[in-house]
């Protein structure tokens, strides 16, 4: 019985991720540039980028807050993740993101995700003095996010997260909140003939950044003036428009080749649906070998993406990146490892992201 419900459980995912697809395929450029809090369509996870974030179906671990949080239902007991991004070399940009999840009872997992984006010290000019008054201010985007995935059977898991953002400059600022939710399939296709053939395909559908719309607020939208009859000074506030929440739709594809116990191929596939911008496809491949080390590499196309006139994006679309692991501990099932990635741009001089994962 339960292996009927897994297979219709299966066809009514495909049937839906086909129609979706089918569906958003048009995406909606007209609404370009009406969207903020773009930094929420940044990964800053280093092993996921690596291949163009092409994995939405299979990621797991806290990585997955980022692209399908249903994936964190996946820790065994308890996983650390710090990362180091610079972002678009030559602009000054950089992220820092920390994080963690719990294994909680028999099939639950709680996820805790911080990401914080710098960009450096900027001069304060006014009307009077253009090149500068001397004061700088640090601009400071901070995302902190709290997710809940749990596994609903061996092949079944969904998660839900909310997320809270903060922008700020010298003299405003913006909150708001938005939710993210996802769910992924893994087929179960070993058995004891061919204990190989497991875990072949993985489907998985998320949704991200849904959310109220935010607005700026703070001194930097008091204005002084006089009042012409009396002459009386006066400090106005003006108010400032909202915008909306960068909202997309994730739906992915995995497949797993397992060449043998060590070693093993994985193909990935995304499409990204944008409320706001030009939607993407995404492809993947990764080599792994046990534990110990993972290559990989992968392309984001979007429409007019090389292209002088019609490019909407600095990125050009490859990516590539490794992970060295050492496995520890009892049995093996610990491990702490590092990951890097690098992502093309134009005209700058690429994405480059370093991690440090552990296991316990």
């Amino acid at each position: 019985m339960r292996k009927i419900f897994n297979i219709f459980s299966a066809s009514v995912l495909t049937a839906a991720m086909l129609f979706s697809s089918t569906a958003l395929y048009a995406g909606n450029e007209d609404r370009a540039g009406q969207a903020g809090a773009s930094e929420l369509l940044i990964n800053p996870w280093a092993r996921s980028t690596g291949w163009g974030s092409a994995n939405s179906a299979s990621i797991n671990g806290l990585e997955a807050m980022y692209m399908n949080v249903a994936g964190i239902s996946f820790t065994r007991r308890t996983e650390i993740l710090f990362a180091h991004t610079q972002w678009l070399v030559g602009s000054g940009t950089s992220i820092n993101s920390f994080g963690l999840t719990q294994k909680i009872g028999e099939a639950g997992v709680l996820g805790l995700g911080i990401m914080s984006m710098g960009f450096g010290d900027l001069a304060v000019t006014t009307v009077d003095q253009p090149e500068g008054t001397g004061s700088f201010f640090s601009p400071r985007y901070m995302n902190i996010g709290l997710a809940y995935a749990k596994t609903f059977s061996n092949s079944i898991h969904g998660g839900i997260a909310v997320k809270v953002i903060s922008e700020s400059i010298a003299n405003a600022k913006a909150q708001g909140f938005a939710f993210d939710a996802g769910i992924q399939y893994v087929t179960r296709l070993g058995n004891k003939e061919n204990p190989l053939r497991k875990d072949n395909f993985s489907f998985g559908i998320s949704l991200r950044n849904v959310g109220p719309p935010m607005r700026f607020s703070g001194d930097g939208f008091s204005v002084r003036g006089l009042v012409s009859s009396t002459g009386t000074s006066l400090t106005m506030e003006q108010r400032s428009a909202k915008f909306e929440m960068p909202s997309l739709l994730n739906i992915g594809v995995t497949y797993i080749y397992r060449i043998s116990e060590a070693h093993r191929l994985s193909f990935a596939g995304t499409f990204t649906s944008n409320s706001f911008s030009k939607d993407q496809f995404r492809g993947g491949l990764e080599y792994g070998f046990k534990q110990y080390f993972a290559l990989r590499g992968g392309y984001v196309y979007e429409k007019g993406q090389n292209s002088d006139v019609n490019s909407t994006t600095a990125f050009t679309g490859p990516a590539a990146g490794a992970s060295v692991g050492v496995p520890f501990g009892k049995e093996k099932q610990g491990s702490f490892a590092v990951d890097y990635s690098w992502v093309a741009t134009k005209p700058f001089q690429g994405n480059h992201s370093i991690g440090v994962r552990i296991n316990l």
